[in-house]
C-alpha cells in the first residue's frame, strides 16, 4: 500500500485514526495495540507471506533483547546471536543471489541461484532492531511490553523506508497516555507536510522521472549519451532521487504527527551541503547516524590515528553502500563517497582551522566549495542508479563528451530535452534556494496550535489538495512506489 494510492488516503488512514483515537478513549494499550495491527495490515497489503517473517524477526529480537536486559555472564553472547540472526536474515534474503552469482564466476561452477524475493523493508526493520539489541546491552533501554515494542519495530510511518528508529526516540512517546487524544493542531501541521511530502512525489519526483529513465535504460542496454543528454539524465535521476526521498521522509512526519508522535527528521536540504561530510550530516540522517554510532565507531573512529581513521571511513562507507543493494555498482557508490570524505578529513588536516574560518567568510568559496560537493555527488550518483557498470561507464563517457555521435534518446522516448533542462533547472533551484520543509512544518505546526479559528479553512483546503494530488496519481499508466522500498 502507497501513501500515494486513493486505498490508503480514502481507506486505510482515516480508519487506523478514528479507530486510534475513539480506543485511545478508554485504552492506550489497546490503541497501541490497534496501530501495531493497523501497520501489519498495511505491510501486508504488499507481501502477506513476508508478514510471517517480520513477525518471527519482531519475536525473537524482543526476547532476546528481555534477555540481554536481565543481565549476566551470557548477555555478551546473547547480542551477538541477536545480531548475527539480524545480519543473517539481510544476507540471505538480500545477499544470496549476489553471492552465488560472484562466486560462479569466481569458481566457474554454475551453482543454482537461490531467488529470494526480497522482503520490503528488511533492511530497515533489521538495522532498527540492532540498534535495540546494542542500546539493551549498553543499558541504555528495557522494553518489557511486547505491544510497544511490536509497534515500535511495525509502525507503517516509517516501516519500509525509513528512518531508522531508536528505542529511546519512541517508547517515550508510546508511554505517554497524551498522544492517544485527539490533538487538532497536530492533526491539520501533519496534514500540511504530508501534502507538501505528496506533491513533491507525485508532480516533482514521478514529473522528472522520465528523463532520468530515457537516458540510463539505452546505457545500460549498451547506447553511449550525448554529452548533453548524459548530463541531463544523470540531472535528472539526482533530484528524481532528492525529491522521492524528501517527499516521503515528509508524509511519514506528517502521518505521525496526526497520531501525535514525533519520528526524527531523516532529510534536510542535502543539496545545500557545502562539503562532503555536511551532506552526509543532511541525507538519510537516521542512517548515517546508525553507520556512525554502530560501525565507524565500533571499528574504533578516530581513536587509533589517521590511517586506521580513513580506513574505518572508507570500510563505512563501502559496507554503507553495500546496505543499499547487493550489486557492485552500489559498493562503488559507497567506496566513492568514502574516497570523497577521505580526501575531505585529508584537506582539513593539513590545512589551518583559522584559514578555513577567513575562507568561510567568503562567498565565492562558499559558491565553489558546494560547486564541487555537488558535482562529486552527481557523479557517484550515476553508480547509484545504473544496473550495470557498463550503464555507469556509458553515462560518464557521455559526460565526458565521448560521445562523436549518439542517437537521440530523448527523442526517441517521444521527450523534449529542452523540457527536460526547464526541469532540471526548476527542481535544482528549488533544492538548492527553498526554505528546508521541517522549518515550514515546525513553523505550521506552531500556527495551527495558536490560530483555532483558521484551523478547519485550512484542513478543508489542504484535504481538497491531498485528494487531486491522489487523483492525479491514479490517473496516470503507472503508480511508481518510493526509490527506498528497493533497498
Amino acid at each position: 500500500m502507497l501513501f500515494t494510492t486513493p486505498t490508503f488516503v480514502l481507506l486505510f488512514l482515516p480508519l487506523t485514526l478514528l479507530g486510534f483515537y475513539l480506543i485511545g478513549r478508554r485504552s492506550a494499550t489497546g490503541a497501541a495495540l490497534w496501530l501495531l495491527l493497523a501497520s501489519l495490515l498495511f505491510y501486508s497489503h504488499w507481501q502477506p507471506v513476508d508478514t510471517w517473517l517480520l513477525l518471527g524477526s519482531i519475536a525473537v529480537n524482543f526476547a532476546i533483547g528481555r534477555r540481554i536486559s536481565v543481565g549476566g555472564t551470557n548477555t555478551k553472547a546473547w547480542l551477538a546471536t541477536g545480531v548475527s540472526i539480524n545480519l543473517g536474515l539481510l544476507a540471505c534474503f538480500k545477499y544470496a543471489d549476489f553471492l552465488v552469482r560472484n562466486l560462479n564466476g569466481l569458481s566457474g561452477q554454475q551453482l543454482p541461484l537461490p531467488g529470494l524475493e526480497l522482503p520490503i523493508g528488511i533492511s530497515f526493520y533489521s538495522f532498527t532492531q540492532i540498534a535495540f539489541l546494542v542500546d539493551a546491552y549498553r543499558h541504555k533501554v528495557n522494553e518489557p511490553k511486547a505491544v510497544h515494542y511490536g509497534l515500535f519495530v511495525t509502525y507503517f510511518p516509517h516501516l519500509v523506508a525509513g528512518p531508522v528508529l531508536h528505542h529511546a526516540q519512541m517508547m517515550p512517546q508510546f508511554a505517554n497516555p497524551a498522544i492517544y487524544r485527539v490533538q487538532a493542531g497536530n492533526l491539520v501541521a501533519g496534514l500540511g507536510i504530508f501534502a507538501i511530502g505528496l506533491f513533491k512525489k507525485v508532480v516533482l519526483a514521478d514529473g522528472i522521472s522520465p528523463y532520468a529513465d530515457a537516458v540510463f535504460n539505452p546505457a545500460d542496454a549498451g547506447h553511449l549519451p550525448s554529452a548533453g543528454e548524459a548530463w541531463l539524465g544523470a540531472s535528472a535521476y539526482g533530484l528524481q532521487l532528492y525529491f522521492d526521498f524528501s517527499g516521503y521522509s515528509d508524509m511519514a512526519i506528517g502521518l505521525s504527527w496526526m497520531f501525535n508522535v514525533r519520528l526524527p527528521f531523516n532529510f534536510d536540504s542535502p543539496y545545500q551541503a557545502g562539503n562532503i561530510s555536511d551532506f552526509w550530516r543532511r541525507w538519510h540522517i537516521s542512517l548515517s547516524t546508525f553507520l556512525r554510532d554502530y560501525l565507524y565507531i565500533a571499528l574504533g573512529g578516530n581513536r587509533h590515528g589517521a590511517v586506521r581513521r580513513y580506513l574505518n571511513l572508507a570500510t563505512t562507507m563501502v559496507l554503507g553502500g553495500l546496505w543499499h543493494g547487493a550489486s557492485w555498482t552500489f559498493v562503488a557508490w559507497g567506496a566513492l563517497h568514502g574516497l570523497y570524505l577521505m580526501l575531505h578529513h585529508g584537506f582539513r588536516a593539513v590545512t589551518d582551522e583559522s584559514w578555513h574560518a577567513r575562507l568561510g567568510r567568503w562567498r565565492a568559496w562558499r559558491l565553489l566549495s558546494w560547486s564541487i560537493t555537488m558535482l562529486a555527488v552527481l557523479v557517484a550518483w550515476v553508480l547509484f542508479r545504473a544496473t550495470t557498470f557498463d550503464g555507469a561507464l556509458n553515462i560518464l563517457a557521455g559526460m565526458a563528451g565521448q560521445a562523436a555521435s549518439a542517437p537521440p534518446l530523448l527523442w526517441n522516448a517521444g521527450l523534449s530535452a529542452a523540457t527536460g533542462a526547464l526541469w532540471c533547472g526548476v527542481l535544482g533551484a528549488m533544492a538548492a534556494l527553498a526554505p528546508n520543509s521541517n522549518r515550514i512544518g515546525e513553523g505550521l505546526l506552531v500556527w495551527c496550535r495558536t490560530h483555532t479559528a483558521a484551523r478547519a479553512t485550512l484542513a478543508g483546503a489542504l484535504l481538497a489538495a491531498v485528494a487531486l494530488l491522489v487523483l492525479v496519481n491514479a490517473t496516470r499508466s503507472s503508480v511508481s512506489a518510493f526509490i527506498y522500498f528497493n533497498f
